[in-house]
């Protein structure tokens, strides 16, 4: 046998060896976490156990805060939910349209020329609500600041509902 033919053999040999044992290793691994148990297969808790003696590990996930997008269409989606729990009636059309109307989107908008400017009471935000409006009907579990885009949306809205029925009523200033 050459030179050349007993490295190509001692190559392939140990190209075997390693393989057989990448196999061994990953088949044993397998088995390993076939044969871990998990929490479903773990010891039952006996009935007599109160739930509230569970631990925190066997109970479910919490379910995780939902998340919106920091723009208009997030602060709609999100003032609608906080308004679905509130009560508050309203659609994500009512409230995009007065909003597109009264500010164009823009949660600073200030309109410093109306009668509420002249008297002091700016109306301010998305659907441009005065301070003593905000106030009146903000809406608990929001911030407490009449340019949040949500806060200004919900007390809106709650204010429409309060005078029109629904923000969906409103088809010109309010």
């Amino acid at each position: 046998m050459t030179a050349t033919a007993k490295n190509t053999s001692s190559r392939i040999a140990r190209f075997r060896k390693l393989s057989v044992a990448g196999i061994a290793t990953a088949g044993a691994a397998a088995a390993a976490l076939t044969l871990a148990p998990s929490a479903a297969q773990a010891a039952p808790v006996s009935a007599n156990v109160a739930a509230a003696q569970v631990s925190a590990a066997d109970a479910p996930a919490k379910k995780a805060k939902k998340q919106y997008a920091d723009n208009l269409d997030g602060w709609i989606k999100e003032a609608l939910d906080i308004m679905k729990s509130k009560d508050i009636p309203g659609s994500y059309e009512g409230l995009h349209r007065n909003i597109m109307r009264e500010s164009s989107g823009n949660p600073n908008a200030q309109n410093n020329w109306d009668v509420n400017a002249q008297n002091g009471t700016p109306s301010k935000g998305l659907l441009q609500v005065i301070q003593p409006t905000f106030d009146a009907y903000h809406v608990a579990g929001t911030p407490h600041d009449l340019t949040d885009p949500v806060a200004n949306i919900t007390a809106a809205a709650n204010y429409a509902a309060d005078k029109y029925g629904s923000i969906d009523n409103v088809d010109s200033a309010y």
